[in-house]
């Protein structure tokens, strides 16, 4: 029963009908696709080997279309007898829920060996499993292939072109009845029932995800609306054991401000992590932001804690969870919660604009509006959740205040500003909505921040003495609307916010639609989840596709006839990603390939070329967010036109890459070969030769690896040649191995799947100084950089290196 172990811990057999073993009396090993409607909606699937069922979920459900490659999540080794397990799991229970059976049969090994289980379990072990399906719905071969460094056991479970695939869209749910479907699970608590305790997590602090401005309610129907509470924004975070945090979206810890709160939450003996907005009812019974700033100061009275999100539950991570799910699971957590200073905040899911009237009547700051569907992610502003506000009500930074005139004592107006494409612009001045007392208690807090010049991108002139600040407090203000200029008509300061920084001061942006249909000519193609997250800083896939349209006149050049290997990261950076090489069925009958033998799989591979915008927008779409084309062209596709030195650093600073790179320039120079860097995008340089497609892929790699060993030579201390990390370490590699039939570079122009979305980008020999810094060059201004300079390689196609007639003048000196 060791195999079983985990799948025992996780349930109470008393409470539970699931099967506790089995075994198989026949010779033939069974498979198992169950349907399994728990807090969300998955498909099991299950294979017998060694007396069990391996097991793994697949959220969208297995596909007969090549083109899908489903996630498949490995979890715990479930009885031989599951297989047949249908029914209701009971609320309370670990799974808790419906499943059914959704396909069932027998499988084998692809290919004949004589102990199939044996080969099976080696593959399983190789993170490679091939296998026939013989099922009712599911039939042929298919793979379940590990993701390289996949810590949570993530698979990719991929059906083989053959007689029974499919090239049309594949649903799985296509094939569930309607009363399948209308039945619910019966709980979307579901806490697991374990026999031994938990292990409590640490609390840390924890930053939420942000909301954008909207300037009109969304039209389409996928969207709930909440009330916009006037209050501080608090994640609340417990291990279960009776202490419970609280943390400001600046991390700061405001348990002990708000100890009515965190002691209430602590008496939960469950861990968890909640989002909500803390708030306080003046004497009339109204939510006052200044009456919770007053608490701050002397805490009489009652606060309240609406909570709006559940982020995690149990050992449970529910961000991936659409938010209608997670607000189902937190509702029905409060409610055993049963305490009048914890509430659920409601919301609706339909009329948006009678509950934007509502607030308006009630004189409410506003509404919340967020998609249905969306997942949860912290440290970002996204367009899946907005701001709809009623009076014209916005944060700005206190960038400076004048001097005190006509009855004031210490101050007469604040300088406000806000950032516009990345700079601060100055918003107009403020100088009404606080009595004596809180100007007081602000001026002693912006003597803190005084500072000699402007941090305004613009000149600002008074006709009174200035004082000028750091940009970094922030204050809510109200004015009635803005001049031609944007300057603030009437503003009246509402409160300043020492839950806010100058950095949370983004410029937002309204949401855009999740599916688009986009025409390039006579091409058309649909283009899927625009607002997914594709980086943390809140960068979202359409904002990608929107990029590489933009630029797809200079990326192009680098991409024509070239194989294509597609690294996709379909949920973002920080998901499981994939290279996908193979373009086994076309989606679009205006994609081209070029097929070229494989000699590791002894067999031909369609690679993707890219020789058109639309099939550049189809590849980011399938969630390709770098570019990395080969260094040949098809169809001489042995013999590279490239030459590629890639300098990789080990442990080392970027000012030494410089160094190399200046280094490599000087000896080519001294050669008359011409060549272009670029940043790599990450943490080094490329350096580009044009070989003219004149040489194989083997005499170019010998000469590269010539020229790596000539530089290695002259500046040794700080370069390396050889491969593996641990021998180079503090050492900049000077990678020549990337000159070989199949080795792929980031093409000029592209994203990276790092932080903040940095470009390879082109760069000019001058360029390569200690004045160089990899982040200058982002999704965010490149698109600028390109409409206002000149191109560096230009020439690049101008000459071709004579290989042949260089090393016979070198054999002669």
């Amino acid at each position: 029963m060791a195999k079983l172990h985990e799948y025992i811990e996780k349930r109470d057999f008393t409470r539970t009908k699931e099967p506790k073993g089995g075994r198989n009396t026949g010779s033939k090993l069974s498979f198992v696709v169950q349907r399994h409607h728990a807090s969300h909606l998955h498909y099991d699937f299950r294979l017998e080997m060694e007396g069990v069922l391996k097991s793994w979920a697949v959220p969208k459900g297995p596909s007969l279309n090549p083109a899908d490659k489903r996630l498949a999540i490995m979890v715990e080794d479930h009885p031989y007898a599951y297989k047949d397990f249908e029914g209701e799991i009971a609320a309370g229970n670990y799974g808790a829920g419906n499943v059914i059976i959704w396909d069932e049969g027998f499988y084998t090994p692809l290919g004949n060996h004589a102990s199939p289980e044996k080969e099976l379990l080696k593959e399983l072990k190789e993170g490679s499993l091939k296998i026939v399906l013989h099922g009712k719905r599911l039939k042929g071969e298919f793979a379940l292939v590990k993701l390289k460094n996949a810590e949570d056991n993530s698979w990719l479970l991929i059906k083989h072109k053959d007689k029974f695939a499919v090239e049309d869209p594949y649903n799985s749910e296509d094939f569930v009845s309607k009363e399948v479907k209308q039945k619910k699970n019966s709980t979307s608590d579901t806490k697991p029932i374990k026999k031994k305790p938990v292990k409590l997590p640490e609390i840390k602090p924890f930053v939420p995800m942000l909301a954008k401005l909207g300037d009109k309610l969304p039209e389409s129907s996928d969207w709930l609306f909440e009330p916009k509470l006037d209050g501080y924004r608090i994640v609340a975070v417990s291990n279960g054991n009776g202490t419970c945090k609280l943390f400001s979206r600046n991390s700061l810890d405001y348990s002990e401000k708000y100890k009515q709160i965190a002691s209430i939450l602590a008496s939960i003996d469950r861990p968890f992590i909640l989002d909500g907005e803390v708030v306080k009812e003046d004497e009339k019974g109204n939510i006052s932001f200044h009456a919770l700033q007053q608490f701050g100061k002397d805490p009489k009275g009652k606060i309240y804690y609406y909570v709006f999100d559940i982020i995690a539950l149990d050992e449970h991570d529910l961000s991936d969870l659409p938010l209608i799910d997670r607000k189902k699971i937190l509702k029905a957590f409060t409610s055993h919660l049963n305490d009048p200073q914890v509430i659920f905040t409601p919301y609706f899911e339909d009329d948006g604009e009678k509950m934007l009237d509502l607030a308006r009547k009630e004189h409410k700051e506003g509404i919340m509006a967020k998609r249905s569907d969306s997942t949860y992610h912290t440290r970002i502003r996204t367009a899946n959740w907005l701001k709809l506000k009623i009076d014209k009500e916005d944060e700005f930074i206190i960038a400076g205040y004048t001097e005190p005139r006509s009855g004031k004592e210490y101050l007469g107006a604040f300088l406000l500003g806000e950032f516009k494409n990345g700079k601060l612009v100055f918003a107009g001045k403020c100088g009404t909505g606080l009595n004596i007392k809180e100007e007081k208690e602000i001026y002693k807090e912006l003597k803190k921040y005084e500072q000699e010049e402007s941090p305004f991108s613009t000149v600002v002139k008074n006709d009174t003495p200035i004082h000028w600040l750091k940009p970094e407090l922030v204050c809510t203000v109200k004015y009635t609307e803005r001049t031609p200029s944007r300057k603030l008509r009437h503003p009246v300061f509402k409160a300043l916010r020492n839950d806010k920084t100058a950095a949370d001061m983004k410029p937002a942006t309204s949401t855009i639609p999740d599916t688009i249909e986009k025409k390039i000519g006579r091409y058309k193609q649909t283009l899927t989840n625009q607002n997914k997250i594709y980086f943390p800083s809140g960068i979202t896939k359409g904002q990608v596709i929107g990029y590489y349209e933009e630029i797809a006149e200079y990326i192009l050049p680098y991409l024509k006839q070239r194989p294509l290997s597609l690294h996709r990261h379909p949920n973002g950076i920080n998901g499981p990603s994939f290279f996908h090489k193979d373009i086994e069925s076309k989606s679009y009958s205006w994609l081209k390939t070029v097929p070229i033998h494989s000699e590791s799989n002894d067999k031909e591979i369609d690679y993707l070329v890219c020789n058109d915008v639309q099939t550049l927008l189809y590849m980011v779409n399938l969630g390709c967010i770098e570019i990395n084309p080969w260094l040949s062209r098809y169809p001489k596709i042995e013999f590279p036109d490239f030459l590629v030195l890639d300098l990789d650093p080990e442990d080392i600073g970027f000012s030494q890459v410089i160094e190399v790179a200046q280094v490599i320039n000087g000896f080519l120079s001294s050669l008359n070969i011409p060549s272009f860097p670029k940043t790599s995008g990450s943490t080094g340089i490329h350096i580009y030769i044009h070989v003219g497609a004149k040489y194989h892929y083997d005499s170019i790699k010998l000469f590269a690896e010539w020229l790596a060993n000539h530089i290695h030579a002259e500046i040794p201390a700080i370069t390396s040649i050889e491969r593996s990390p641990k021998k180079r370490q503090k050492k900049i590699y000077i990678d020549f191995l990337q000159n070989r039939k199949g080795q792929t570079v980031a093409a000029p122009y592209s994203l990276r799947p790092k932080p903040n979305a940095p470009v390879s980008w082109p760069l000019a020999w001058k360029e390569v100084n200690q004045q160089l810094n990899m982040d200058d060059y982002t999704i965010a201004n490149v698109p600028d950089l390109l409409k206002n300079g000149s191109d560096p390689w230009a020439t690049i196609y101008d000459s071709i290196v004579n290989i042949a007639a260089l090393l016979k003048s070198l054999d002669k000196k």
